[in-house]
C-alpha cells in the first residue's frame, strides 16, 4: 500500500475514564479535524452505552470513523484494524487534513504507526488446546499458566481477556519469548506518518472516582437493557466483544450468577485494574507528551507547533 509521508496523525492516549474523547472532539473543531477511533469495543455494532461511544450528535458534526463497522459476533482484531485505519488516511484528498486517533487499545495505535510484529503466527491447534482448558478449568487458571510462563504478558493483559491470554500463550508456545518482548524487539520500526502523542493524565484518585460515577451514569442510561437485547438477539457472552468490561458483568447478572449490586461492583473493580494496566503500558511508550487531562492550552500548544513544523523528527523523537 503507498502512504502518503506527508500525513500528520494526532494521538491521543491515556486511561479509560480520563476524557480522550472530549478533548478530541474540542480539537476536532479547531483543526477541522477527522476523528479515527482506537477502540477495540467501539468497533461493534449495538454495543454503545458500554463502551463509552461518542454522541450521535457529535459524531454526524464531525467526521468519525471506526465506529460501527462490524456486528458483535464478527471477526475484528489488530490486522484488521490497521489495514482500515492506513485505508481511511490514504484516501484522504487534502493532505493537509489532521486526523486524530483517540482510544485506549494501544496495541492498535502501535500497529497502525508501525506495523505489526512477526511473531509466527496462529496455530490452531493450540488454540483449540486452551480453549478446551478454559471451558474445563475457567479463564482463571489460564491466565495462572500465563503468569507462570509469561510474566511480562500476564501484567499487561486482563485476567479475564481469553482471546489475548491465547495469544500470548500461543506466541510462547511457538517461540519461548514473550509477545510483548517480540513487540518491542520489533519497535513498531514502519513508520509511514508524521504524529504526535499526548497522553491525558489525572490523578489516581479522581480518575477512580470517574470511572465509578461513568459506571453509575451507564447504569442509568440503560446498560442493563442494552446487555439484555445483546444476549436476547443471540450475542452469547462467549464472543470476544461480549466477554468485554461491563457486558460480562451484567450478562452474569442477567443470568442470574449474581445480584445487580455485585455486578457493578466488580465491574468498577475490574475497570479500576483495566485503567492501571492502560497506564502501564502507554507509560513504556517514550514518544508521548504527558499533559493534564484538563490543560487544553498546552495541548493546543503542542498541535499548533507540530502543524507548523516541516522537520517532523523534532516532534517525534
Amino acid at each position: 500500500m503507498s502512504i502518503p509521508h506527508s500525513q500528520r496523525l494526532l494521538i491521543i492516549v491515556g486511561a479509560t475514564g480520563v476524557g480522550k474523547t472530549q478533548l478530541a472532539l474540542k480539537l476536532a473543531r479547531a483543526w477541522e479535524a477527522e476523528i479515527i477511533s482506537a477502540d477495540s469495543l467501539q468497533v461493534y455494532r449495538y454495543m454503545d452505552i458500554g463502551t463509552a461511544k461518542p454522541a450521535i450528535m457529535d459524531r454526524e458534526n464531525i467526521p468519525h470513523h471506526l465506529i460501527d463497522v462490524v456486528n458483535p459476533d464478527e471477526a475484528f482484531n489488530v490486522a484488521i484494524y490497521r489495514d482500515r485505519a492506513r485505508q481511511i488516511i490514504t484516501k484522504t484528498v487534502n493532505r493537509n487534513k489532521l486526523f486524530i486517533v483517540v482510544g485506549g487499545t494501544g496495541l492498535y495505535i502501535r500497529a497502525l504507526l508501525g506495523g505489526l510484529v512477526a511473531d509466527g503466527g496462529a496455530n490452531q491447534a493450540l488454540r483449540d488446546y486452551y480453549r478446551a482448558h478454559i471451558k474445563v478449568s475457567g479463564v482463571e487458571s489460564l491466565y495462572a499458566i500465563l503468569k507462570e510462563k509469561d510474566s511480562l504478558s500476564a501484567g499487561l493483559i486482563d485476567p479475564h481477556d481469553a482471546t489475548r491470554i491465547i495469544r500470548a500463550l500461543e506466541v510462547w508456545s511457538q517461540s519461548g519469548t514473550s509477545i510483548v518482548a517480540k513487540q518491542r524487539e520489533h519497535n513498531f520500526g514502519d513508520r509511514p506518518y508524521h504524529y504526535l502523542k499526548i497522553g491525558l493524565k489525572m490523578d489516581r484518585a479522581q480518575l477512580y472516582s470517574r470511572i465509578e460515577k461513568r459506571a453509575d451514569d451507564m447504569i442509568a442510561r440503560g446498560f442493563v437493557e442494552e446487555v439484555q437485547w445483546l444476549l436476547e438477539q443471540g450475542y452469547h457472552e462467549g464472543l470476544k466483544s461480549m466477554h468485554s468490561l461491563g457486558y460480562r458483568h451484567l450478562a452474569g447478572y442477567l443470568h442470574g450468577e449474581c445480584n445487580l449490586e455485585k455486578a457493578i461492583e466488580t465491574m468498577k473493580r475490574d475497570t479500576r485494574q483495566y485503567a492501571k494496566r492502560q497506564e502501564t503500558w502507554f507509560k513504556a511508550e517514550p514518544e508521548i507528551h504527558w499533559l493534564s487531562y484538563d490543560d487544553f492550552q498546552g495541548m493546543m500548544k503542542l498541535v499548533d507547533e507540530f502543524m507548523s513544523k516541516t522537520d517532523y523528527e523534532q516532534v517525534i523523537s
